[in-house]
């Protein structure tokens, strides 16, 4: 036993470079036993990221995840930066004003959703705002990697490119308002004073604005870099160095990684022609496989499934009621702008994903809630006697570990239903048209 337990403290003790080299290797072959499975090849770098993780064999300590954190970030700056790179206005225009209705309303209906689900469990309004606000975020790299892995192509496509595209910056505008709110209530309660809301808001409206000013000004830069370069591998070169820049820029300023690196992708395929944004992407398609083994089994190993016996009704509650949100928003938005049949009926299912973003927002909600609590310490330890589920730090507490435990199931779930809702569209070519390079997306000029 002592031995056993001697190797196991061995192995748990594995140099970085060592881990994630089996991680890498072993990852591509998760993912081919993925897709014997009629399985997104991301499902099996998630599920052995969730083996190496604390999960169980625990080769990826918390130590290790911390240094190699910097991949996550190079991941989904290359993961926006494709996505920019898709929203063509004129692709978009041709989609429709529908596109802008069904981004409205299945952020906002499932945010109602969560609110309402929440509340009638709980009666706890801060609580059930904090859920909500959290709610409407999606995880885009989960979408992105499925589309690419099948050289997806159509309508159903590119509304999926913009909608999970544009729908975490106004995700981040939500949860700057209903957090403010859920700060006010609790405030109110304690000691009748409250927090103005737009005084709340400014952060997040700041945020938004700096991200999208900063990502246009990178862009117009990198477009003048690439203009006569016509070396793929120059071209990379200038690309990967123009997402450090973005990304290092992101994390000095406390910008939007996600929103800043969709817009320089988004000046580029509406500034140039279409010759430079496909010398541009292509190279992109050859190192991208290499970045999501590496981003989904790092993200597995976040995700620790001994959490999911703790998810108990609220976590059932708030699983149910984001996915009705997001895939009866669709529907929704066709009742007032029309939509193409096939994005009416499966484009819900490709918004399930649900990880970094939300996460990061709830350790927002876990540190202001903290600071709220150590601020109104004496007026919440009273209000605490005669109304006991108002804690600030409870409800920071309750937010990121259903959170967390519900990310498990929504990003294994999530990438299920996006192929799922492609092949119902007729959207997935045959497997001999699936190999590399013969399937870009179009850019839609």
């Amino acid at each position: 036993m002592h031995e056993a337990q001697a190797t196991t403290e061995a192995a748990t003790h594995l140099s970085t470079l060592l881990v994630l080299g089996m991680a890498t290797i072993l990852g591509y072959y998760a993912g081919q036993l993925a897709r014997l499975a009629r399985l997104p090849s991301l499902i099996g770098y998630m599920l052995l990221g969730i083996l190496f993780g604390p999960s169980l064999f625990r080769l990826l300590r918390p130590e290790i995840m911390h240094d190699l954190s910097f991949i996550t970030e190079i991941s989904l700056a290359f993961v926006s930066f494709s996505i920019g790179a898709e929203l063509n206005m004129a692709s978009l225009k041709r989609l429709g004003i529908g596109i802008v209705a069904v981004i409205l309303s299945t952020s906002f209906l499932c945010f109602f959703m969560v609110l309402g689900a929440v509340y009638a469990l709980t009666k706890n309004l801060p609580l059930a705002f904090l859920f909500a606000a959290v709610a409407p975020a999606s995880a885009p790299a989960g979408t992105v990697a499925v589309i690419q892995e099948y050289r997806a192509k159509g309508n159903l496509t590119k509304a999926l490119y913009a909608v999970v595209g544009f729908d975490d910056g106004l995700a981040i505008l939500i949860f700057g308002v209903a957090a403010a709110l859920a700060k006010s209530r609790l405030l109110s309660l304690a000691e009748g004073s409250s927090e103005s809301i737009f005084m709340a808001m400014r952060g997040p409206m700041l945020e938004i604005v700096l991200s999208t000013i900063v990502g246009v000004v990178i862009g117009f830069v990198f477009c003048y870099l690439v203009r006569k370069v016509h070396n793929h591998r120059e071209i990379l070169i200038l690309a990967f160095g123009t997402m450090l820049i973005t990304t290092g820029l992101c994390q000095q300023w406390h910008l939007s990684l996600i929103l800043t690196n969709m817009v320089v992708g988004f000046v580029l395929v509406n500034t140039r022609r279409e010759s430079l944004v496909h010398r541009v992407t292509s190279p992109l398609l050859d190192i991208m496989p290499l970045i999501f083994v590496l981003f989904f089994s790092l993200a597995g190993a976040h995700l620790d499934i001994r959490k999911l016996p703790a998810l108990g009704l609220i976590g059932v509650i708030y699983i149910l009621s984001r996915s009705a949100g997001k895939i009866i928003g669709v529907p929704a938005a066709a009742l007032v702008s029309p939509v193409e049949d096939k994005i009416r009926k499966y484009l819900g299912m490709g918004l399930l994903s649900q990880a970094g973003v939300a996460i990061g927002l709830c350790l927002i909600v876990q540190h202001e809630f903290l600071e709220l609590y150590q601020q109104h310490s004496d007026a919440f330890d009273r209000l605490r006697e005669t109304m006991p589920g108002y804690d600030p730090r409870e409800i920071g507490t309750s937010v990121i570990t259903t959170i967390t435990a519900t990310c498990v199931f929504f990003e294994i779930v999530g990438p299920i239903c996006t192929r799922i809702g492609l092949a119902k569209a007729g959207e997935i070519p045959p497997p001999d048209q699936r190999r590399p390079g013969s399937g870009r997306q179009p850019t839609g000029h």
